[in-house]
């Protein structure tokens, strides 16, 4: 059964660009990667869990700032590990120089008998819709579009108001 994870796809309009905030996975594997690397802050849903609940944990988890607002449904997402992803927006801020992430184990070196202590998360940038593109995991791709949808769709409500 495929792993299902949830998560918050944040966003923001800045001098009229929309802009999004990802985070890079820490530990030693993602370490000198980066395009194509980079994730909306998600993680696992516990069994019984909501999803919205478990997309809001998991952004305090890896960012240490609970999110705060309306989460709005952008629907799931497979990855090519066959990883589920169910992802939420969120119109916000966060200042990625306050990121205060949880830490896992793992042994490091591989077959050293050693454990070594790594942050789930290594860095948190906000970038607009080009730059995210190129960083984000290729499976998560779909939700810039959704997003991006979303906000037109909003913005056109707006203005009809």
């Amino acid at each position: 059964m495929a792993i299902t994870s949830a998560g918050v796809l944040m966003y923001h309009v800045r001098d009229g660009r929309l802009e999004v905030l990802l985070v890079h996975p820490g530990g030693p594997f993602w370490r000198n990667k980066d395009a194509g690397a980079w994730s909306i802050p998600k993680g696992e849903v516990d069994e019984g869990e909501d999803d919205a609940a478990a997309a809001r944990r998991e952004f305090e988890e890896e960012l240490g700032a609970r999110p705060e607002g309306d989460l709005i449904p952008l629907g799931e997402v497979r990855q090519r590990s066959g990883k589920r992803v169910r992802a939420f927006a969120l119109e916000g801020d966060f200042d990625a120089g306050t990121l205060r992430s949880m830490t896992f184990e793992m042994e490091w070196p591989p077959r050293s008998g050693r454990m070594a202590s790594f942050p789930e998360v290594d860095r948190a940038a906000w970038f607009d819709l080009g730059a995210a593109r190129g960083k984000l995991i290729s499976g998560q791709l779909p939700l810039l579009d959704r997003l991006v949808d979303y906000v037109q769709a909003r913005g056109a409500d707006e203005q009809a108001e």
